[in-house]
């Protein structure tokens, strides 16, 4: 069994994973409606990627005999000013997700639960790469004017990510 403190904030992220894999998907809707297909897959896939982070920690758990918690799960937001605003949202909410699994961390190795810092590993380096990714879009924007074209060829750059 997983010490309390432990508990909550495993819960905090379960509910927080719950949060981004809505966001995702809402984003994923943004773009396909403004004809962004490359990039509505692009969430969607994102969207997918954050309900397996889901049920990890969920797995994790119940492997630890502690019952996963659900808890209610804001409404993301639906409408964007522009497809950098959305990305640049996404890339503030993944350092976002970074710094409370890296609370998390912290907080299992001081209580000298190895077994959750193990498991928590996975997530540190996953969230490099997620942060590296959007990272890499924002600048594309930086390198690729801003108009009609440019953002076409943001789109289908993206959908082969």
């Amino acid at each position: 069994m997983l010490k309390q403190e432990v508990t909550t904030k495993l819960y905090e992220q379960l509910n927080l994973e719950c949060y981004s894999a809505n966001l995702y998907l809402q984003m994923s809707a943004w773009c396909h409606n403004k004809s962004f297909e490359g990039i509505s897959q692009f969430f969607k896939k994102q969207s997918q990627e954050e309900r397996n982070h889901i049920y990890r920690i969920f797995d994790y758990l119940n492997e630890t005999s502690t019952m996963p918690m659900l808890g209610a799960i804001e409404a993301p937001p639906f409408n964007f000013s522009s497809l950098p605003e959305l990305i640049n949202l996404a890339y503030e909410h993944e350092k976002n997700i970074t710094n409370k699994i890296h609370r998390l961390v912290h907080i299992a190795m001081n209580l000298q639960d190895y077994s959750t810092f193990h498991f928590l590993q996975w997530y540190v380096a996953e969230q490099h790469k997620e942060e590296q990714i959007f990272l890499s879009i924002l600048n594309k924007f930086k390198i690729i004017a801003i108009d009609n074209n440019g953002l076409f060829l943001i789109d289908q750059m993206i959908n082969n990510l």
